[in-house]
């Protein structure tokens, strides 16, 4: 059984890549299941109902989400009503949305959750209690479990994979919008990448315009972040998860 995890998808450049390739992904690895982070796709800060429907629309099964989810005023109200939408579980009590969805598949019951990072990040919950707590209390029909991990630091999105290792099928990070050359089964048998990149352009900074970035670094004035144009690439991974719930094998993904 494969699932297909996708990098954040960053503005009209991301949503288009996805669209061009996803039906050939689909073709030569028949997934599953079809996961991404959706939190840059509209303009590259935030989502929108529009856009979180027109990736539904291509074949994704589920949306993550990270720091950015509630860029759009609109998602305070959406996201509680899309389940396949997710935000990060580790946020305090009473935030709107679901933090897990669990995917059925001709043989499995996968879930998918979503955790943030508190490294340079936000002062959110412990996200090592948190999904201590979520494996908990997962239904006794879920089978395997797929973590997106949205953070800065590695060392906690790696510290958090050696954790849960052997507990789950996989944990992906994303956040950081660059591929990173660590796919790796753990000793116990959960799948793990550090970052899964983007699917955006490919010649700006992280998504963003190249000019516009240098700038502020150069002044530390602010400035509007925009979309960079040009080519684009996706990036992500494709696992091989086996029937006991761990992973068999991961393969990265990097066209352009």
């Amino acid at each position: 059984m494969n699932v297909l995890l996708l990098g954040d998808i960053v503005g009209r450049p991301g949503r288009r890549i996805v669209a061009q390739y996803l039906p050939e992904l689909k073709k030569e690895h028949k997934p599953d299941l079809i996961v991404a982070n959706g939190e840059n796709a509209a303009g590259g800060f935030g989502l929108t109902k529009k856009v979180a429907e027109e990736l539904f629309g291509l074949g994704i099964h589920v949306l993550t989400s990270g720091n950015h989810i509630w860029d759009q005023k609109e998602m305070y109200n959406y996201i509680s009503e899309e389940p396949r939408l997710l935000r990060p579980a580790n946020y305090p009590p009473g935030t709107p949305g679901s933090s897990v969805y669990v995917h059925e598949t001709a043989a499995a019951f996968i879930a998918v959750v979503n955790l943030i990072g508190r490294v340079f990040l936000l002062d959110v919950d412990c996200p090592f209690r948190g999904a201590d707590r979520i494996l908990d209390e997962l239904p006794a029909r879920v089978t395997h479990v797929i973590i997106d991990f949205h953070g800065e630091a590695t060392s906690e999105k790696i510290a958090l994979a050696r954790y849960l290792d052997g507990r789950i099928s996989a944990l992906v990070g994303t956040h950081t919008h660059v591929l990173t050359a660590d796919e790796q089964i753990l000793p116990k048998g959960t799948a793990y990448i550090t970052d899964l990149g983007m699917c955006g352009p490919k010649d700006g900074v992280l998504g963003v315009e190249a000019d516009v970035v240098i700038n502020k670094f150069l002044t530390q004035l602010p400035a509007r972040f925009t979309v960079a144009k040009g080519p684009a690439q996706l990036n992500g991974v494709v696992i091989e998860l086996n029937s006991e719930g761990t992973a068999r094998h991961i393969t990265k993904l990097n066209l352009n």
